[in-house]
Order: C-alpha cells, then structure tokens, then sequence
C-alpha cells in the first residue's frame, strides 16, 4: 500500500497555525506527523516566501498569516493563500 496525501507538509503546518496563532513547533510536530526541526525548516521557508510572520510573547511565537500572499504554483496563479485556508479550514 503506497502512503500519500494530499497537502503537503508546507500546507499542514499553514493550517495548524490558521487553527491555532500560538501553537508551538512540538505541537505542530505532534499534529503533522513530523519531527519540531522539520516543523521548524518549513516555518522558515513560509516566512522567507512572505506567508507568515512571527511575534515573540515570551518565551513563545505568535504567528500571522499573511493571507493575501499569492499561491506558488502555476496552477493557482491568480489565487492567495487564504483561498486555500478558506476552502480546507
């Protein structure tokens, strides 16, 4: 039996912070099924493409989609992330 899904990790972790502003990395993790520090590489690369920004209150992070950003993929081109969040959420 072959494993798959539909989202790809990139898309997991947007929607866990759209569910939750303040989860942390270990609940990400836990959530997705992935390890904190992959949680942690992916939270980078939503941050450098400009879908999310962070706040420190704290000892913790409190994110921010920036949902206007758009999709990556010609195939959604004309289409911002909260199109995708809005349809999934």
């Amino acid at each position: 039996m072959s494993h798959w899904t539909f989202l790809t990790n990139h898309a997991q972790v947007l929607l866990c912070i759209a569910r939750n502003q303040s989860a942390t990395a270990r609940e990400i993790a836990v959530e997705v099924g992935i390890t904190e520090r992959a949680v942690q590489r992916i939270l980078r690369d939503l941050h450098d493409a400009g879908y999310v920004s962070h706040t420190r209150v704290g000892r913790s992070n409190r994110y921010a989609i920036h949902g206007d950003t758009p999709m990556r993929h010609p195939a959604q081109q004309g289409l911002v992330v909260r199109e995708l969040l809005d349809l999934l959420g």
